[in-house]
């Protein structure tokens, strides 16, 4: 666990602050944080959409080179200095702008996330019945529109199989649908025309905020328990909806839809752009939890293990649920006898339409909906735990005295009422529109910019050498060479590369046949902006409080790090970050001489000792 053997006086633990309780809560947390919805709805459909196997390719290129790179940035970035996505700019005050940034998109995410949480709890409650409520067509919510697939007798299903999706002149809706569109949204006709607000969903919002702030009560202490149930367990239905997936008739044909290959796409920039987008957005890059969860681990813990841990696992998780996805849908497709093509979907659609729909044609139908929402409830709520811990660690430590940590409780409690009454707009019959709005570009180029000038500030304005010493310091070797290269050069590459990419493939945003108008479409930039645009106002005003004659002066000493950068325990801070027993020191360093007869030489020349971990440090405690 980091803590180092044969030195009484190095307990490695922040009394202040709390660590995860071990090891494993914080990767269970990681994992949870990192594998989202996204893994279930995004990443099948893009992976056949973009070439089937052949997108594994790029997939896992960009995984190499880009996401386990920047993952085990962040989580070394927020191990060395423990402190939230505000305190690790320290290291180069200027750009603490990044930090706001970080928060600004993680408020976002953690408003709209947890309504898509609260509808997969809907989901949830409604799916505990005998009969599945949009299993057939004679609820008062149907239209005569309205084509079930269980519905009528066999000459009926034998002439939906000519008109599903493929009959111009009759537009077939599903009984999923329109449950969807009709009662559970009571869809209204423009996102400017809120409507009222759905009790039931605003009722299930209010349970989801309750449950994450009860898991978040004491911080990582309570939550790191609760993830050994809400990381593991979606292993656990993912595994039990592929075995009752594969055994269906069709199974094969989705699955082969699903994998593949089509090489001929590989040379297409936008299968690239898409694997790059999939892998930064997936890892959960630039959002400011990683840098946070990371803040919670015993100075010496081997990151570099934990971050490629977590990577792996995040993308076998999704490859894995397009096997889950692509069985049932396989299955459907070959019940209806159309081409898989046509019953694929992504995004709410996929979780809240075509998969439920698929469900309704086994037996026992309530159970494997029960099940399927439960792990999505489940894979919500891991993210939006580490959604929030961003958040409060942020306030806490920014503000950083001992009467706001010991009512970090009350802050938490805070920031959960205020993301509920934010959330309310999102449960009214305009709700999806905003949530897709917000999905679109809250968290889009906005997160590409804020990395690209984090990795620019501490590897070229902090200095490389200076981080790599930092890391060798921490965890007793240096990053690899491949690391280093990395994050001087190919991830901010890749990074700017998914910029571009993102700037010319952009289209606006649309939900089914409706348009957004360019006024809804103008507040979606604004959010985005509203991000990055923290990173040169905080920059402008650090410059100007900066002293200096010059503005050259004042540059160099608003980017050099402050006297307080490094570790945070003072039996962590020795060579450069050795105090200086003055009274100048910093009022949270508790510097005590550990061995005041023996000379400092001593600690300079300390042999490695090894870690519990299995990789060496020096015994640099003693000053």
């Amino acid at each position: 666990n980091g803590a180092v053997p044969g030195e009484r006086g190095k307990q490695d633990k922040s009394v202040k602050r709390g660590n995860w309780g071990n090891q494993i809560e914080f990767v269970l947390t990681s994992v949870g944080y990192a594998v989202g919805l996204g893994n279930v709805w995004r990443f099948p459909y893009l992976c056949y959409r973009n070439g089937g196997g052949a997108f594994m390719f790029p997939y896992f290129i960009m995984l190499v080179f880009c996401g386990i790179p920047l993952f085990f940035m962040e989580l070394s970035f927020g191990q060395f200095a423990s402190q939230g996505c505000l305190g690790v700019w320290r290291v180069s005050p200027m750009f603490k702008g990044v930090g706001y940034g970080m928060m600004v998109v993680s408020t976002y995410i953690g408003i709209y996330y947890n309504v898509v949480i609260c509808i997969a709890f809907y989901y949830f409650f409604v799916s505990m019945t005998r009969v599945l409520p949009w299993t057939y067509c004679s609820n008062p919510w149907n239209t005569p529109d309205c084509v079930g697939v269980l519905d009528g007798n066999v000459s009926t299903r034998a002439a939906l199989n000519l008109t599903y999706f493929l009959n111009a002149t009759q537009k077939r809706t599903s009984p999923s649908e329109e449950y969807w569109r009709r009662y559970v949204l009571n869809l209204s006709d423009d996102i400017g025309n809120l409507g009222e607000v759905r009790l039931p969903l605003l009722g299930c919002l209010g349970v989801s905020w309750v449950v994450v702030f009860l898991c978040l009560i004491k911080g990582v202490k309570s939550s790191g328990k609760v993830v050994y149930f809400t990381a593991t367990f979606p292993y656990v239905v993912l595994t039990i909806l592929f075995v009752r997936g594969i055994t269906l008739e069709g199974a094969l044909t989705g699955i082969m839809y699903y994998l593949t290959p089509q090489w001929d796409k590989i040379l297409n920039a936008k299968v690239w752009g898409d694997a790059a987008s999939q892998i930064f957005y997936s890892l959960g890059c630039a959002w400011g939890g990683l840098i946070t969860m990371a803040s919670y681990n015993k100075f010496h813990n081997n990151c570099y293990r934990d971050s490629i841990i977590i990577s792996i696992t995040n993308c076998a998780t999704s490859v894995y649920a397009g096997f889950v996805i692509f069985s049932i849908l396989g299955f459907m497709a070959n019940h209806l006898g159309v081409d898989v093509s046509k019953v694929a979907d992504h995004g709410p659609g996929l979780a809240f339409v075509a998969y439920p729909e698929a469900l309704t044609l086994l037996p026992i139908s309530p159970l494997w909906s029960i099940l399927f929402f439960f792990m999505l409830i489940l894979l919500g709520l891991g993210t939006q735990f580490c959604l929030l811990e961003t958040l409060v660690t942020a306030i806490v430590d920014e503000v950083g005295n001992t009467w706001i940590i010991r009512r970090k409780t009350f802050v938490t409690l805070g920031v959960a009422v205020v993301g509920f009454l934010l959330g309310v707009p999102l449960t009214t019959q305009a709700g999806i529109y905003w949530l897709l709005l917000m999905d679109n570009y809250a968290a889009s180029f906005s997160l590409v910019v804020i990395s690209c000038i984090m990795c620019v500030a501490i590897m070229y304005i902090y200095g490389h050498r200076n981080y790599f010493k930092d890391i060798e310091m921490m965890l007793g070797f240096p990053p690899p060479l491949f690391f280093q290269i990395c994050w001087r050069f190919i991830s901010p590459a890749i990074i700017f590369f998914i910029l571009v990419f993102t700037v010319i493939q952009y289209r606006p945003i649309s939900y089914n046949d409706y348009v957004y108008p360019t006024w809804a479409i103008s507040i979606g930039f604004l959010m985005a902006l509203s991000s990055v645009i923290c990173i040169p106002i905080y920059a402008i005003y650090k410059v100007c409080r900066s002293e200096g004659d010059t503005l050259l002066e004042r540059l160099k000493n608003a980017t050099k790090a402050s006297k307080d950068w490094g570790p945070a325990l003072a039996e962590h801070r020795s060579g450069r970050y050795a105090p200086a027993l003055s009274p100048s020191t910093e009022s949270h360093l508790e510097v005590q001489p550990l061995q005041p007869e023996k000379g400092r030489s001593e600690a300079a020349a300390a042999s490695p000792v090894q870690g519990s971990n299995g990789s060496a440090h020096s015994q640099d405690s003693r000053l």
